[in-house]
């Protein structure tokens, strides 16, 4: 059998047993139906691969791509980096659900992987941080400033973050070298974790599960943001935040419950209910 049927057969069994991967391809289809002239980005970005796994690498690769460092080397370290540590694939899949469930203007498995720059530059600091806890600190460097550059999102490689992470818009998104976010955790454009000065060690802060932090929000030294808590778009957080509550303000005070489970999965982002709690 020649090799080029053996592999469009082993493309087609791929898509068959894995249900997102099928319906990204199909959605491809339809893109190229509806616009023609998308028809050679679609082949290069979606149907030239395996699988899903292969499909973020290569457009986030593609983006990345620079004459300093080809898309192809980025995208070599990379799938190494999968092959050594399976959690990042998985945490592909849960940033991807993340989006398409919590995002009201993505209707497409294809849109965070092909366009969402909040999808690609997390995807970008997991390679980072891989490189970076393996001793390959410039690579990893290199990284950051060019997902700031592309991005505009500044995410220090030593920063540790969980899975099901959904960055809305991303702009402006800055986040220090010791800090730590959970798993399910959203935040809008132009959050900045980060210190309250110069001195060195723990000094970034602790986001817990299921966080939502609104546009503009900064939540600044080495305090915990409690599971489930909630911060107001353009509150300045300098002090721990305890699960399950809301703070608002500058500086930010605690001003009622969080008004929802998971604040972080809901996107329920208006005060009303807290202030009707407190009336």
């Amino acid at each position: 059998m020649p090799a080029e049927v053996k592999r469009s057969l082993s493309l087609a069994a791929a898509r068959e047993t894995d249900l997102v991967w099928q319906r990204i391809c199909t959605e491809a289809d339809a893109v190229m139906t509806r616009e023609p002239a998308l028809a050679g980005f679609m082949l290069s970005a979606i149907f030239r691969h395996e699988r899903f796994e292969t499909a973020v690498i290569g457009r986030v690769a593609s983006r990345l791509d620079h004459r300093g460092l080809g898309a192809d080397l980025i995208s070599q370290a990379f799938t190494e980096a999968l092959a050594s540590d399976p959690s990042i694939a998985e945490a592909f899949r849960a940033d991807l659900a993340a989006v398409v469930d919590r995002d009201p203007a993505c209707n497409r498995l294809i849109e965070p992987l092909l366009y969402f720059k909040g999808f690609h530059a997390i995807q970008t600091h997991r390679l980072a941080h891989f490189l970076w806890t393996h001793g390959r600190k410039d690579f990893a460097l290199y990284l950051q400033s060019r997902s700031s550059e592309v991005f505009q999102t500044d995410i220090n490689p030593a920063a540790r973050i969980g899975k099901g992470i959904f960055l809305d818009h991303a702009t402006g998104l800055v986040v220090g070298e010791t800090a730590v976010i959970g798993d399910n955790v959203s935040m809008l454009q132009d959050v900045t974790l980060g210190g309250t000065g110069k001195a060195g060690g723990d000094r970034h802060p602790k986001v817990r599960d299921c966080v939502l932090i609104g546009a503009g929000a900064k939540v600044l030294g080495n305090i915990e943001i409690g599971s489930c808590a909630r911060i107001a778009a353009g509150s300045v957080v300098l002090h721990d935040v305890p699960p399950r509550t809301t703070v608002a303000g500058v500086p930010a005070k605690i001003v009622g419950e969080a008004g929802c489970p998971e604040p972080g999965l809901t996107m329920d982002q208006l005060l009303q209910k807290v202030e009707e709690l407190g009336a």
